[in-house]
């Protein structure tokens, strides 16, 4: 009997209109597509198959799965994976060079990041010259000074805005800040300001917001810092809004004490596009939306798109927004190459972005590991 002249015992035959829609056959699917398994608890915990069973776990979970492998390609890749290009120079055929020769690593992240203990992942990758470009809003510059100078605590998102501000306390998501903070802040850059405009003056230095933070970093002397690391192996940081926080704050009360101290924006968006356009291959690992997900791609437009890209933010796309944008809409502008490897995670960062690190980066440095 087939399928359509199903009947039950004194009933009528089964309708073909709703067996031909619910018992559609299905098209073989092919030998080597991955099978949905989630870890196995039965065998105890053992973080690291629980976090290769992600890929093929489904949802997030699987986007996580891939953007552990695309960040370990692209760590992985040399110049000499590639075939010699008939314009290739002499030092580029040299086969130790092309050994040498890595993808640049762009890494992008939000302020509320550097405000949480995502600071010490960031910090880490500086600090073991990890990646290559830094880009930050300038909340995320501040932050990572400010925690040099001050404590960040945790609180709630619960916290009543009026009784938190009659206490000069600022709250950050769950965090709370205390305002002295900011004043302590206050009393450690000015006079660093002081010296950066007698420089200017003196000694026609032009400062850019990358060289204002390469200072900045220097000025702070302290490992638990970001821009610690960042100055000390040389590594660029690029803010192109840089007034855009606490920075701005203090160079509006700089203005007023000691007019003059110009800095320049132009310079650094020439350093970010060369960064990227000279480079032989570049990977961009972009956490969070808004002007520094738009600032590494629109470089990497300059060089016809990056070769890898990972993005991890909780963005929609329904918007329009370039914040909630997926990686495919970037291939459509030239900002990621079209043969490109490319992923977004729908997650929150802090979540995701330490167990990220901990499948790649990590991996081959620290105890344990």
């Amino acid at each position: 009997m087939s399928s359509t002249d199903q009947s039950a015992p004194g009933g009528t035959a089964l309708p073909a209109v709703a067996a031909g829609a619910v018992l559609v056959r299905s098209e073989a699917v092919p030998e080597d597509s991955k099978r949905v398994r989630g870890y196995d608890f039965e065998g105890g915990v053992d973080y690291e198959q629980l976090l290769s069973s992600y890929a093929a776990t489904g949802f997030q979970a699987t986007s996580f799965g891939r953007a552990v492998e695309i960040v370990n390609h692209m760590r992985a890749w040399r110049l000499s994976d590639e075939p010699i290009g008939e314009s290739d120079s002499d030092e580029e055929r040299d086969p130790s060079y092309r050994r040498s020769v890595k993808c640049k690593i762009f890494l992008g992240y939000t302020s509320n990041l550097v405000s949480s203990g995502i600071r010490e992942t960031i910090r880490f990758l500086a600090k073991n010259r990890m990646v290559d470009v830094l880009v930050s809003t300038a909340g995320g510059v501040e932050e990572d000074f400010i925690k040099c100078l001050g404590t960040t605590y945790v609180g709630d998102f619960t916290l009543e805005g009026r009784a938190l501000r009659s206490k000069g306390l600022n709250r950050i998501g769950n965090l709370v800040v205390p305002n002295d903070n900011y004043c302590k802040f206050e009393d450690w850059i000015i006079p660093i300001f002081d010296q950066m405009l007698k420089e200017q003056q003196e000694d026609g230095v032009v400062w850019t917001p990358s060289k204002m933070i390469h200072r900045l970093g220097r000025e702070i002397d302290h490992p638990d810092s970001i821009y610690y690391w960042a100055y000390k192996n040389d590594i660029p940081v690029y803010c192109p809004a840089i007034t855009d926080g606490s920075l701005g704050d203090m160079l509006y009360f700089h203005s007023y004490r000691s007019p003059g101290l110009v800095v320049d924006v132009v310079q650094d968006i020439r350093a970010i596009n060369t960064e990227a356009v000279y480079a032989k291959r570049t990977g961009m690992v972009i956490l969070g939306g808004g002007l520094i997900k738009h600032h590494i791609c629109n470089a990497n437009l300059m060089r016809n798109g990056a070769d890898y890209a990972v993005f991890v933010n909780t963005g929609q796309e329904f918007d329009g927004s370039d914040a909630g944008a997926r990686p495919d809409e970037a291939v459509s502008w030239g900002k990621i190459r079209a043969d490109a490897e490319s992923v977004k995670v729908y997650a929150d960062a802090s979540l995701v972005f330490p167990l990220l690190v901990a499948q790649t980066f990590a991996k081959q440095t620290g105890p344990g590991l």
